[in-house]
């Protein structure tokens, strides 16, 4: 296998991405309906929904690579990156990078966040203390907080792991299918568009107050920004690996420790987290630095090809070599 930024499509197929989109968009909007006939995100249902909402983008991946052939038969599993891991070493340090940068890119979030005045950490952990207590019988002994905090750090890198067996199935369709297929327009164009697309899908939870608390489309304009910034980090994993998993094992590593922000939140002021969330506005900035040394150092020039086309090789004629 060679380095180089070749793909086994030529041109993008828009045919092919538009039924992917519509298909992923409109499937998770039919999984979300319960919530918004019911109760929304409080439903007691909404733990099972939100997770099986995450396996819509493999369904319409399934379905344009069944209906439309694309990718062609025999390269399917190459062009969604499953297999070979090849270059393996790449691949396996790419796959430790996507384990453990989103928590160390978490924390520089919230610092940034600090050092700017958008966000106050409490790093007593008074709001997470008063929420254990009501959530707790009363006269309930309870561990010190910060035992309890630390115990919630150390179980980051598991729950990153739990997490990507759902996280497969969104990145089996956004960087698994998607991102190849709009490669052709360019690889910045094909990161962009696949992030925005990305935050568009989760439109229908975003509606409810998933994530920013806001029900209009503010909320969905952020999480496409939010989506955009990740999924070039995403898009990196995906294609410096020409491999799906690390980006898997990232995206479930966001989910993980997504929620680390919150233990820092204080008591009465809750965070903004459409400013200094995991997906808010400050993310976007530290992502962009991010983004920025990664192309600064070629990160992004140097790329195994997603699928090869196998070319029929055709012997040449027998020539019959006369008696002597």
């Amino acid at each position: 296998m060679t380095d180089s930024p070749a793909h086994s499509l030529r041109t993008v197929p828009w045919g092919a991405v538009a039924l992917f989109v519509v298909t992923a968009c409109a499937l998770a909007w039919l999984v979300a309906l319960p919530l918004w006939l019911g109760e929304g995100l409080a439903a007691p249902i909404a733990p099972l929904l939100l997770p099986l909402m995450m396996w819509t983008p493999v369904v319409a991946t399934l379905i344009v690579m069944l209906a439309l052939r694309v990718p062609a038969k025999g390269e399917r599993v190459r062009f969604l990156g499953l297999w070979p891991l090849r270059p393996a070493k790449r691949v396996v340090w790419l796959i430790v990078v996507g384990w453990l940068a989103p928590v160390v890119l978490i924390v520089l979030i919230v610092a940034v966040s600090a050092l700017f005045g958008l966000a106050q950490p409490d790093f007593t952990f008074s709001a997470y203390a008063a929420l254990l207590e009501s959530a707790t019988p009363a006269g309930t002994p309870l561990p010190p907080v910060e035992a309890l905090v630390l115990a919630q750090l150390a179980m980051v890198p598991l729950g990153a792991l739990i997490n990507s067996v759902a996280a497969f199935g969104e990145e089996i369709g956004w960087r698994g299918w998607l991102l190849p297929a709009l490669r052709p327009l360019g690889t910045w164009p094909a990161l962009v568009l696949s992030g925005a697309i990305w935050g568009l899908w989760h439109a229908p939870i975003i509606l409810l107050g998933y994530n920013f608390g806001r029900t209009d489309i503010t909320g969905v304009l952020f999480m496409m920004g939010g989506c955009v910034a990740w999924g070039v980090f995403f898009g990196w994993l995906r294609l410096r690996s020409g491999s799906v998993w690390p980006a898997v094992v990232g995206h479930g590593a966001l989910n993980a420790a997504a929620g680390l922000i919150l233990l820092l939140q204080p008591i009465g002021t809750p965070f903004d987290l459409a400013i200094v969330g995991p997906l808010g506005v400050v993310s976007w900035g530290v992502l962009a630095v991010v983004a920025l040394v990664l192309a600064l150092t070629g990160q992004f020039r140097t790329q195994p090809e997603l699928a090869l086309r196998r070319e029929r090789v055709v012997a040449p004629p027998a020539v019959e070599t006369p008696a002597p």
